[in-house]
């Protein structure tokens, strides 16, 4: 009995510890790191419930700090993807700049305004679609229009004087070969400039494949391709430590049907679902943006937050909407992270009816994603979970691989270290094996914040005891000091492994019971 007291009360001590972390890295700005903690203590929070189950009234309690926590949670997220969108969206506007002389924007104040290029990639939103108005053609057509105006001034008032038997004029008959002689000079311009233009459009074109939204809400697809639709994840194959097995079974259910279309047919078509299942921090995010740079598939990135709403009916009109849009830019790859929250199982006391409602509508959608007329036409579920025993039977059923991502192991954990490593500078003594032997049981995960916390060892000692003001005098290469095996010593000290014994043996019995490899 003492036992259990002690081993409580340390659980209450981590998850007090992991949630001031987690809020100290949300307020620092370091979203990620508070992501991983905060994904961490809800966990935790959830075996300890388990622990204290004969106490209803302490059970109760705690799944009010859980909820509070996971709504936190989703707020850091939230903050996380827009920050992203922020730097994708300034990427792409700082490309067409580039392009402008400094001479034409010199002599026209307007050329600073003109934000786009028609020859570049548009940015994924209907305005943006549009084509930005050139400089020069403008000036040009401006001339032209002149010149035409002027002829046809000319031209009616030489009739008028012949009609009107009065003498004609030799200085209009002159201002008129002027006009005429500048418009044929002015109309190969043209014709270059609609020429360039109809070739840019011809290039864009392909390239501008919009969804008809007819039937929806407007707001709804402005949501959906807003929020989840990602043309390019950059994730590659290389950027994941180890995970063989996992990743030649995404290859064979993805990027192999678009290869072969004629093989996968009849009894042989691609997998409806892939389900991915393991402790948090171990890659199972980026091994669904993987499969969707390495193949080019359009990214779905869905969570929970996205596909409910408050109104009645639109949680499943989104859902419905969602698998439309796949099948409209197909091949496209459909990643629900946490679908234990989403899909939970169906007939408990707790279910709401609208919640089972979203889930007979995602049952119903993933049994009519196989396109039979064209089979590279692929869509492809990828699910993630932390909580594989919550998920209804029904949806289980149609995620026919079920997959373990397991913790790293030798090999996995040493190539962590090198692909977190290699952006610093790194002591020659260093001994990537043996750090690599002593973070046995971390997650991908926490060996990052391991990397992390220890790449900022130097940086805490050199600053140590300083002022602001001596602080902000430091040169660069004062504070950017090799990495050393002392500094992942001291990291390793502060940073415990997140997933505990108990969690991998109930991972190894529901895999061993449901898995499907």
């Amino acid at each position: 009995m003492p036992l259990d007291c002690e081993e409580m009360n340390m659980s209450v001590t981590d998850i007090c510890q992991n949630t001031r972390m987690g809020r100290e890295s949300a307020l620092l700005g370091n979203y990620e790191s508070a992501i991983v903690y905060y994904q961490g203590v809800i966990q935790q929070i959830h075996r300890h419930i388990q622990m204290i189950a004969g106490d209803p009234m302490r059970k109760e309690r705690w799944q009010q700090i859980q909820q509070e926590l996971a709504q936190e949670y989703e707020y850091v997220k939230d903050i996380q993807n827009v920050l992203s969108g922020f730097r994708s969206d300034s990427h792409l506007e700082r490309i067409p700049t580039s392009r402008i002389s400094y001479d034409e924007g010199a002599l026209d104040p307007e050329a600073w305004l003109t934000p786009r290029d028609p020859e570049v990639w548009p940015a994924p939103t209907p305005v943006e679609h549009k084509p930005g108005p050139s400089i020069r053609p403008v000036g040009r057509n401006r001339r032209s229009e002149t010149s035409r105006t002027t002829s046809h001034r000319g031209n009616g008032s030489g009739s008028g004087s012949k009609s009107g038997g009065g003498g004609s004029n030799p200085v209009k008959r002159g201002a008129d070969s002027k006009t005429a002689r500048k418009e044929d000079k002015d109309k190969p311009r043209k014709d270059k400039d609609s020429k360039k233009e109809d070739g840019a459009s011809k290039d864009k074109e392909p390239e501008e494949k919009r969804f008809d939204g007819t039937g929806y809400d407007h707001d709804l697809v402005d949501t959906l391709e807003r929020d989840i639709l990602q043309r390019n994840p950059s994730v590659r194959w290389n950027d994941i430590a180890d995970l063989q097995e996992a990743k030649k079974l995404l290859e064979e259910a993805v990027v192999l049907p678009i290869w072969m279309p004629d093989f996968f047919k009849g009894i042989r078509r691609p997998w409806k679902g892939v389900l991915m299942v393991g402790p948090p921090g171990t890659g199972k995010t980026m091994l669904a943006k993987a499969v969707a740079t390495e193949c080019g598939t359009t990214f779905f990135n869905v969570s929970s937050s996205t596909l409910t709403s408050k109104y009645r009916g639109e949680s499943e009109k989104l859902v419905r909407l969602l698998f439309e849009m796949a099948r409209f830019h197909a091949p496209s790859t459909i990643f629900i992270d946490e679908i234990d929250s989403l899909c939970s199982r169906r007939g408990s006391d707790s279910e709401h009816e609208a919640s089972r409602r979203v889930k007979s509508e995602l049952l119903i959608q993933m049994d009519g994603i196989t396109n039979i007329d064209d089979p590279t036409k692929v869509v492809m579920v990828l699910a993630a979970t932390n909580f594989p025993w919550d998920i209804d039977e029904a949806l289980r059923r149609r995620l026919e691989k079920r997959i373990y991502i397991p913790l790293p192991n030798s090999a996995g954990r040493e190539a962590l270290l090198k692909i977190n490593l290699k952006e610093v500078d790194v002591s020659p003594e260093l001994d990537v094996i043996a750090i690599a032997a002593k973070l046995d049981g971390y997650s991908g995960a926490d060996i990052t914040n391991v990397c992390r916390d220890a790449s900022m060892m130097a940086m805490r000692r050199r600053i140590n005891g300083l002022t602001p003001e001596e602080i902000r005098n430091l040169s660069k290469e004062e504070l950017e000091l090799p990495v050393s095996a002392d500094d992942f010593q001291e990291a390793i000290r502060k940073i415990n492994k997140s997933v505990s014994k108990e969690d991998l043996e109930k991972y190894e019995k529901w895999m061993a019971e449901f898995g499907s490899t």
